[in-house]
C-alpha cells in the first residue's frame, strides 16, 4: 500500500477510535468520520423499524415484521470503489472501467469479505472473518472458502441485510426511501442507464448515504432465507446456498430498486452490478 494511502488510512483510524470511544454513543447525534475509505463512514444510531413488506407481488420480502436493533454502527456514505480496491487488493476485477471513483464490481461474496480484512488489516484494526479453505489458493476471484466471523472484532466487514434496509429506509416507510420517485432515485436502465457511475452523483438518502439505490447491488453477510416474526439485532440464517444482494443497480428496472427489494447471488458468483459498502461497529 502507498504511503500516501496508509496515511490516509490511518487517519480514519485515529478518527474512528475518538469518535467512537468519545461524546458519540449510541443514543448521541450523527456523526461522519473523514478518511480515504471511499470517502466516510456516516453513524447509523439503533433504532427499530418495519423490515420486508406485506405487498403480494414482492414475495421475497413478506411479511413485514418489526425489527430491533440495538447498537449503532458506521456505514460507508459510499459504494467501495475502483480506487480504495485495486489500492488494498491490488487488483481491479471491474467490467466497467475509466476511473477510480466509479464503484467496484465484479468480485465474488468471497473477494468482499477477503477485502474487508485487508482494509482492516491496513488500518491497523482486529479482522472480522477467518477465512480457510480459500480457493484459489492466492489468486482471484475466489470461488469458495469457509468463513467464519467474529463480530466482537472491530474491523470493516459486510452488513446485516437488517442493518442495510434499516439505513436504506433512513425513517422512511414508503417502498422508495425518496417517495415519489424520479431519476434521483437512482441509476438504473428505466431511465435509460447501461452501465455505473461515478459513485456520490445522486442526491444522497435522508441519513447521508449516496447510491443505496441504484447504481451497483451491494452484498450482505447474510444467507438468504424466509422472514419470520419480529427480531432483534437478526443476522440471518446460519446456512444456505445463496447470500443476500441489496439496493438495484443500473442493470434493473425501477422497481427492484426498493428498500424491501431482496436479490440472492451465489457466493462465488460476479457480476458487472455487483459491488459492496462496508460498515463498522
Amino acid at each position: 500500500m502507498s504511503k500516501k494511502i496508509f496515511v490516509l488510512l490511518a487517519t480514519v483510524l485515529l478518527a474512528g477510535f475518538g469518535a467512537c470511544s468519545g461524546g458519540s454513543s449510541d443514543n448521541g447525534p450523527p456523526s461522519f468520520i473523514d478518511g480515504e475509505y471511499a470517502g466516510r463512514l456516516l453513524w447509523i444510531k439503533p433504532g427499530t423499524f418495519t423490515m420486508g413488506t406485506d405487498n403480494s407481488a414482492d414475495t421475497g420480502a413478506n411479511p413485514a415484521h418489526s425489527v430491533k436493533l440495538t447498537k449503532g454502527f458506521y456505514m460507508g456514505k459510499y459504494e467501495v470503489t475502483q480506487a480504495l480496491y485495486e489500492e488494498v487488493m491490488k487488483v481491479n476485477p471491474s467490467y466497467y472501467k475509466g476511473g477510480g471513483d466509479l464503484p467496484v464490481e465484479m468480485v465474488t461474496w468471497y473477494d468482499a469479505i477477503e477485502f474487508c480484512n485487508k482494509l482492516s488489516e491496513a488500518e491497523g484494526l482486529q479482522p472480522v472473518y477467518l477465512i480457510t479453505g480459500r480457493t484459489p489458493a492466492d489468486r482471484y476471484p475466489i470461488t469458495s472458502a469457509t468463513v467464519e466471523p467474529n463480530w466482537e472484532k472491530n474491523g470493516y466487514r459486510l452488513p446485516f441485510e437488517a442493518q442495510w434496509e434499516y439505513a436504506c429506509r433512513a425513517g422512511t416507510t414508503t417502498p422508495f426511501y425518496t417517495g415519489d420517485v424520479n431519476s434521483d432515485t437512482g441509476w438504473c436502465l428505466t431511465y435509460g442507464d447501461s452501465e455505473t457511475h461515478p459513485v456520490g452523483q445522486k442526491p444522497a438518502n435522508p441519513w447521508g448515504l449516496y447510491d443505496i439505490a441504484g447504481n451497483v447491488y451491494e452484498w450482505c453477510w447474510d444467507w438468504y432465507g424466509d422472514y419470520s416474526g419480529a427480531e432483534t439485532d437478526p443476522k440471518g440464517p446460519g446456512s444456505g446456498t445463496d447470500r443476500v444482494c441489496r439496493g438495484g443497480s443500473w442493470h434493473d428496472a425501477l422497481q427492484f430498486l426498493r428498500s424491501t427489494y431482496r436479490k440472492t447471488v451465489i457466493p462465488s458468483n460476479r457480476h458487472s452490478y455487483l459491488g459492496l459498502r462496508l460498515v463498522r461497529p
